[in-house]
């Protein structure tokens, strides 16, 4: 053991709310998105760690299955803050106690989803910055919030410098329209949903191309996002284009369009 896992974990205890298949959008984009394929393609070690796993690891053990599908030798460890949330390691996957400074480890791939939502807006960059100088070289870093059930989700997707995007998921016949996912926003973010700020002018766009593609509703929600994406790039906003049929509605935008403070777009 590391003098660095014998430290005081860095963080505060939460709520630890979680269930089976919660995580489902998230870990399926992370499956499919080019970035984070080629990330753990080209780790010699492919660590993953689940940060804040909660009060059960149902969903560190989904995560562990679902990255298979990328790397077979990836290996999964699940960090929780309070010691009695900690359980002994099984399926290939270990347990220990951890927050921000990631218990001395050096992953090339951190999921914290639903642990910054409960902590004050001004912790956020701190966290991000103590997540970031823990990570391998070339690691990147998942800072997302969704509901309860994973209807409507949304994380930020970092590097060892930098946010580089902002993605949005959510079921398509729970959601009527993209500013609903608002209440979900990343702790970086949800504060920011007021006119004025680029988040606030992305989502009235996305509402606004998703009311105008309409006419497709008669195909399904799906093809109307899909439609309605199409709109948004027509208008000039860099929206990650989806190469392959998805079952979720999903909206990335580069950082820099929706950071705090940058003025409307």
């Amino acid at each position: 053991m590391t003098s660095a896992t014998l430290k005081r974990p860095h963080g505060v205890i939460t709520r630890g709310t979680t269930g089976i298949n919660r995580l489902r959008r998230s870990d399926r984009w992370l499956v499919h998105d080019a970035l984070v394929r080629r990330t753990l393609h080209a780790s010699a070690d492919p660590l993953v760690v689940d940060l804040g796993y909660g009060a059960r690891p149902h969903t560190t053990f989904e995560l562990a299955d679902r990255l298979t599908a990328v790397r077979g030798d990836r290996r999964v460890v699940g960090l929780e803050i309070d010691p009695g949330r900690v359980v002994e390691s099984r399926n290939g996957v270990s347990f220990a106690r951890g927050g921000f400074e990631l218990s001395g480890l050096r992953p090339v791939l951190v999921r914290a989803f639903n642990v910054l939502r409960q902590y004050p807006e001004d912790a956020v960059g701190p966290a991000w910055a103590r997540m970031q100088s823990g990570l391998a070289p070339g690691g990147l870093i998942v800072d997302g919030t969704c509901d309860e059930l994973g209807r409507r989700c949304a994380w930020v997707l970092l590097d060892a410098t930098r946010p580089l995007s902002l993605t949005l998921a959510w079921d398509p016949f729970a959601v009527e329209k993209p500013s609903d996912i608002a209440e979900r926003l990343p702790k970086a973010l949800i504060h920011r949903n007021v006119p004025g700020e680029p988040v606030h002018a992305l989502l009235a766009a996305a509402d606004r191309a998703w009311a105008t593609a309409a006419p497709h509703g008669s195909f399904g929600p799906r093809v109307r996002w899909r439609a309605a994406l199409e709109l948004l790039r027509a208008q000039g906003l860099p929206v990650q284009p989806q190469r392959r049929r998805l079952r979720d509605n999903i909206l990335t935008v580069p950082w820099h369009l929706v950071a705090p403070g940058s003025g409307t777009n």
